[in-house]
């Protein structure tokens, strides 16, 4: 997984090692001798991780963390605090200024890779939501994270330590549930819904990471963060636990400041990508659904192409689009009624989904139009996802309402390529309807492919 990683150290000996290890695993390094000049390439080179040295003259780096939570370009961006100093007081002073973790001079490589890849991971998952986020926020759809305490599942077989952790937290204004085996922190996880899970790594005759795998396979609980208390010279076990998606980690003995930093911190990041989610869904629903067949409608796709245009064009990747059209459907309403064409449309969208890839973007376009956006996706497998769409629609016949008979419906596709980045929305719909138009006059029923060569019609107008 390669990133851009801001390396800022006001030592350049250390800058150096930094950048010669993040190079050798293939990472972009961008490196800053002091704060003011890391929180202007923070925001001009938008890194996925900031490794922020403590200890600089002038602005020390919990303030530059500070800074960099506070902004709202910079806020999301991952932040290592990278100290020669063990001090458990500097930590939560970090912790509470936003740092993501603490790593200690001389830095462990596996650690340290572990944690870079964690991270990393994490923004870009988050980085998808926002994205979405900011298309709803362009259409007027939003809501703010709650505030509060937290539900805390804390999994120990150590009952006094389970117990004071526990107090601890209830002393802070979460409610905790406590669980001392794998199988009842399932039970509990499946009739409680948990903002934070706490695990001691040293369960006896069960295997912590394992239940921290099968937490993130489990639908109510993959979201939720994971917080593993561990020894510190375990690195190997840690780097293990953090591939396998836990969230954040505490060193035992664990101290009560920092562990109440760690949790706030993701509790406060659970909420706000909760917030996200939540958004994405009521927005689809309420303001970017057809009410009738469950899909996006025309209004998402305007606002949701040009954001992933512009991702695609960064990295030169190619975009398809199908316009697709049920045959002869005037006639069909004529003859069957509206409410059967209703029907129809239903299906219809129903067998779209299902014969598409979670990223496409299938929307009904208008009557019975529908457009599908195919992100990273050239000629060839465009034109086997229309032809699929086509079959899907094709083998299977349509009940119609008030009536034990069924009837057969098809479409026709027309499908258009472009490098992103090229042309707009309105260009690539064109196009492929000139092809959708080519299928309807070839018979019906199948799908056509647009030339590299074609354009839209007002584009060749102007030309000639």
């Amino acid at each position: 997984m390669t990133a851009r990683i801001l390396v800022v150290d006001d030592i350049a000996i250390n800058v150096r090692l930094l950048e010669a290890k993040l190079s050798v695993e293939y990472y972009d390094v961008v490196s800053a001798e002091d704060g003011p000049t890391a929180l202007t390439l923070a925001k001009e080179r938008s890194p996925d991780l900031v490794l922020l040295d403590v200890m600089m003259p002038g602005i020390d780096g919990i303030e530059v963390c500070r800074r960099l939570k506070a902004d709202p370009d910079t806020a999301h961006i991952p932040v290592v605090m990278v100290t020669a100093l063990d001090d458990t007081a500097d930590r939560v002073r970090g912790l509470e200024a936003g740092a993501d973790d603490f790593l200690n001079k001389p830095l462990n490589d596996v650690a340290l890779f572990a944690r870079i890849r964690s991270l990393v991971r994490l923004k870009r998952a988050g980085d998808e939501w926002r994205s979405r986020e900011s298309t709803f926020l362009n259409l007027g759809v939003s809501s703010s994270p709650g505030d509060g305490g937290g539900n805390v599942l804390v999994v120990m077989d150590d009952d006094n330590l389970s117990q004071r952790l526990a107090g601890e937290l209830v002393e802070r204004s979460h409610s905790v549930v406590t669980a001392r085996t794998i199988d009842a922190a399932v039970e509990a996880a499946q009739h409680a819904e948990f903002d934070l899970i706490l695990i001691d790594d040293d369960l006896q005759d069960e295997d912590a990471l394992r239940l921290c795998s099968r937490l993130r396979q489990e639908e109510g609980t993959r979201y939720t963060p994971i917080v593993l208390a561990v020894h510190g010279d375990e690195h190997e076990r840690l780097a293990k636990a953090l591939e396998l998606g836990i969230n954040d980690y505490l060193v035992r003995p664990v101290d009560r400041d920092e562990m109440y930093a760690r949790v706030q911190s993701q509790i406060r990041n659970k909420r706000y990508d909760d917030s996200l989610r939540d958004n994405y869904r009521r927005s689809l629903t309420a303001a970017l659904t057809d009410s009738l067949t469950g899909l996006n409608n025309r209004r998402y796709l305007e606002a949701h192409f040009d954001a992933v245009d512009a991702m695609l064009a960064e990295a030169s990747k190619p975009l398809s689009l199908m316009v697709l059209d049920v045959d002869r459907f005037k006639s069909f309403n004529d003859t069957f009624g509206h409410a059967a064409g209703d029907v129809v449309l239903q299906g219809v969208a129903g067998r779209i989904l299902t014969n598409l890839r979670g990223l496409d973007t299938a929307v009904r376009y208008g009557g019975e139009e529908f457009v599908i956006l195919m992100p990273d996706t050239d000629h060839a497998p465009a034109l086997a996802a229309a032809e699929r769409v086509c079959e899907a629609i094709r083998e299977r016949k349509f009940a119609l309402p008030g009536s034990s008979g069924e009837v057969e419906v098809t479409i026709s596709i027309g499908v258009a390529t472009e490098l992103a980045g090229q042309h707009s929305l309105g260009w690539l719909i064109e196009k492929a309807d000139r092809a959708l138009y080519e299928a309807k006059h070839a018979g019906r029923n199948q799908v056509i492919v647009a030339r590299e060569h074609d354009v839209p019609a007002h584009e060749a107008a102007g030309a000639a």
